[in-house]
């Protein structure tokens, strides 16, 4: 039991499997009804656990714990931080705008396709809830069945190879990571994730940790090189599924960093900082390249993910407050955007059935609402002031320059990348001459098309206008995360040494400290 009388993460995994059970049951009608009402359920359960967090200073870590033993060491272990919270409020939101999407457009075997989308929603709840370490392995590695299903069964043309792909990356990844795991229990004598975080692993074999657990969330991410199934899965994948590959799935790698390989290895993160940053910096030159001459708009939007995924890899191991928050709001940021640039890009391809940028065009003209919902996410994308993306794009490349100088560069280069080519991408389909007929025809959004949207892009300016409400339930934990690493951190060569405040303001250190109760003033809240 819990805070609020009642365990209530187990309830939030509970509602949509029992959801999921029904809906196989269902004719098509019912199960998409039931599927609705079972994720607009727990986004209304989603928004009481945001209500009811304690957000103040002090507060404990670790809130609306749950805990059952099953058997041995094994529990039923649940609890969340602030980290958790925002990533779990992601999923709630998200879920019932991708049953919204899935509507009209999925027309075979609705009552299973509903069903996997709603065990989807069970198995990622338990990712950012779990507390006990193999619990969250069975939850990180279920997750890939319901998409695994999603995409051969219900997507396009060459659906079996990338499902295939998707899976074989993702599982072989994570081979790594359970040995890890068990050699971890062993040692420490525990599977409790907080006990763990704290644990002092011997440096030497925190290398070793640290790499296994590196080839599961390097995958998830994904990271370069192992990035080539995520172009595939997106394009082969429904709209639904794409939206919520990119917008929750992809940032369980950057949680799993946050949760195990940051706090429990902090000398092996400091030892392989530079590793990262090198493969991040790849990755946002090189994929971002790439996304400018794509003719597929889900590649386009594919590849832009990988480039924003490894602007929230550098900012993670910056090893400071800047950094560790600026990814978080870039994960958060970038699953809001992407999802709603799936979500228009879904939008037309039912109309027109293809994905080709050419066959579109000066789709403003009859398409006015869409064209305007459209520029919005196409702005957010590139990082427009007042929207999402700069928040967290800001604050983690300020981050990264206290690490490192010619790293914050080459990232920065990844968002003049993706402003060139996502408003190429603008242009070309709603401005310009209206050279096809059929695209000239298409009708604009329908309302249920704008409920799918308009959310969506009022949390996007929400997050840009208004970002301490998603930073204040999550200072706490990236401090204490930060403190964990500072006796690790390496010195950066922009003179400052990550993980510590800049030496030279002193009235910036008095100012933290007079604001200590509302909580110290952010970068993002100075800027």
């Amino acid at each position: 039991m819990n805070e609020l009388g009642f365990p209530i993460l187990s309830l939030m995994m509970a509602v949509p499997m029992a959801g999921a059970l029904l809906c196989l049951f269902a004719s098509a009608p019912q199960a998409r009804q039931v599927a609705l009402v079972a994720t607009l359920a727990d986004l209304v359960l989603g928004l009481l656990l945001w209500l009811n967090f304690d957000q103040s200073a002090g507060h404990a870590q670790w809130q609306f714990q749950e805990y059952a033993p099953i058997f041995g060491r094994f529990a039923w272990a649940m609890g969340i931080d602030g980290i958790a919270l925002t990533l779990i409020a992601l999923t709630v939101f998200l879920m019932p705008i991708c049953i919204l999407a899935s509507w009209d457009s999925i027309e075979k075997r609705v009552g299973e396709y509903m069903a996997a989308f709603l065990f989807m929603e069970t198995l990622m709840i338990g990712v950012f809830a779990a507390q006990d370490l193999f619990l969250f392995y069975i939850f990180f590695e279920a997750g890939l069945i319901p998409m695994y299903l999603i995409i051969g069964i219900w997507g396009g043309v060459n659906r079996i190879y990338a499902s295939y792909k998707f899976f074989l990356y993702t599982l072989l990844g994570s081979v790594l990571m359970l040995i890890a795991m068990l050699w971890m229990a062993r040692e420490a004598g525990s599977t409790d994730i907080p006990t763990l975080m704290a644990y002092s692993f011997d440096p030497k074999v925190q290398t070793w940790l640290w790499l296994a657990f590196f080839a599961s969330f390097a995958v998830k991410m994904p990271m370069w090189p192992v990035h080539t199934w995520l172009p595939d899965a997106h394009v082969q994948a429904p709209t639904a599924g794409s939206v919520i590959l990119a917008g929750v799935l992809l940032k369980m790698g950057g949680y799993g960093f946050i949760r195990f390989s940051l706090p429990m290895f902090p000398e092996a993160s400091a030892q392989f900082a530079w590793l990262v940053f090198g493969l991040s910096m790849v990755a946002v030159v090189y994929t971002s390249l790439v996304a400018l001459v794509q003719s597929d708009m889900k590649k386009l939007i594919a590849y832009s993910s990988v480039a924003h995924m490894a602007i929230v890899t550098v900012g993670l191991f910056a090893f400071n407050q800047a950094g560790i928050e600026g990814a978080m709001m870039v994960m958060l940021g970038h699953g809001l955007v992407s999802g709603a640039l799936f979500l228009c890009v879904g939008v037309i391809y039912d109309r027109l059935h293809t994905r080709e940028i050419d066959r579109y065009g000066g789709l403003s003209i009859n398409m006015p609402k869409y064209a305007l919902l459209f520029m919005l996410f196409t702005m957010a994308s590139v990082g427009l002031p007042g929207t999402s993306n700069f928040v967290g794009e800001f604050l983690a490349l300020m981050g990264v320059y206290q690490a490192s100088s010619w790293v914050a560069l080459v990232a920065t280069t990844g968002i003049i990348l993706g402003a060139a080519y996502m408003l190429y991408l603008y242009r070309r389909i709603c401005f310009g001459d209206q050279k096809n007929a059929d695209a000239a025809a298409m009708p604009d959004l329908s309302p249920r098309e704008l409920v799918m949207l308009v959310p969506i892009g009022l949390s996007v300016l929400w997050m840009g206008v208004y970002p301490e409400s998603f930073l204040a339930p999550m200072r706490a934990d990236v401090q204490a995360i930060v403190a964990r690493m500072a006796p690790a951190a390496p010195e950066g060569d922009a003179k400052l040494t990550a993980g510590k405040p800049h030496a030279a303001p002193a009235e910036h250190e008095n100012h933290e400290a007079t604001n200590e109760h509302g909580g110290p003033e952010t970068a993002a809240e100075a800027h």
